[in-house]
């Protein structure tokens, strides 16, 4: 896709790898920019039914690379100001865009995961990780707070009570406490091995129904029953009536 952001095709899954190595996958104006452009590039390539996220060298991502992006201070408004139609910036999107993609994007994590890598990770739908990666909401070191989504990520996977105690110290955790509050699905010796696993599964199931599901729980996840009961039945209505025709032609 671009010069840091690897994006290739095998049959019906996305592979999205973060290529700054030599940086620990810092996180530049030209990253942010080119993972919205891979998102949008897996939206309109038919028949990928899995995205697979992860970080080439040393780490899954290390966050924004300050030093980098403090050289344009331009380009830091620029990509602040929402985008239209959208509800988020650029940073906002760069970790939003995988969430809005109907197919389940899965995180493969390693080594260490800072700061807007944290955010990145966290709108995955799914987050594997080694027992020696390393989370850390970085931001309060810098006199910042999450602002690529993590707001809305951290407190919906791990309560407002961590969520803010991880902001607040910025302290740095482990696999297993990550794993333990819910800000890791689940930790594995080989997380990309544990994504194929799980893309493999997931790819065995009805494609829409897979959408869905998905679309499902981003619309209801903090709704009050009677709006998620609306949309449950919204959602399953298309389901049944796709069922019932399919029976009928198959006679």
């Amino acid at each position: 896709m671009g010069t840091t952001i690897a994006l290739r095709f095998d049959n019906d899954r996305a592979y999205v790898t973060l290529d700054r190595p030599d940086k620990h996958n810092g996180l530049t104006i030209d990253m942010i920019s080119e993972l919205i452009a891979s998102a949008k590039s897996v939206a309109r390539r038919p028949g990928v039914r899995v995205v697979i996220l992860s970080g080439n060298g040393p780490s899954f991502s290390s966050g924004m690379d300050i030093a980098a992006a403090s050289s344009d201070p331009l380009a830091i408004v620029r990509n602040f100001v929402p985008l239209p139609g959208r509800g988020t910036n650029a940073f906002q999107e760069a970790c939003w865009a995988w969430r809005r993609l109907p197919v389940p994007v899965i995180a493969a994590v390693h080594g260490r995961c800072y700061g807007g890598g944290l955010q990145l990770a966290l709108a995955a739908d799914v987050r594997f990780a080694t027992p020696d990666a390393e989370f850390s909401v970085m931001e309060a070191k810098h006199g910042l707070v999450p602002d690529m989504t993590g707001a809305a990520t951290l407190s919906r996977l791990v309560g407002v009570d961590k969520a803010l105690l991880l902001t607040m110290t910025a302290n740095t955790v482990d696999a297993a406490y990550a794993a333990k509050i819910g800000l890791v699905t689940e930790v594995a010796a080989d997380p990309v091995a544990e994504a194929e696993k799980l893309a493999g599964q997931i790819a065995a199931r009805p494609q829409h129904a897979v959408a869905a599901a998905k679309r499902l729980f981003d619309k209801t996840w903090h709704a009050a029953p009677r709006r998620t009961f609306a949309v449950e039945r919204a959602t399953q209505l298309p389901l049944i009536l796709r069922k019932a025709v399919s029976n009928l032609t198959a006679r």
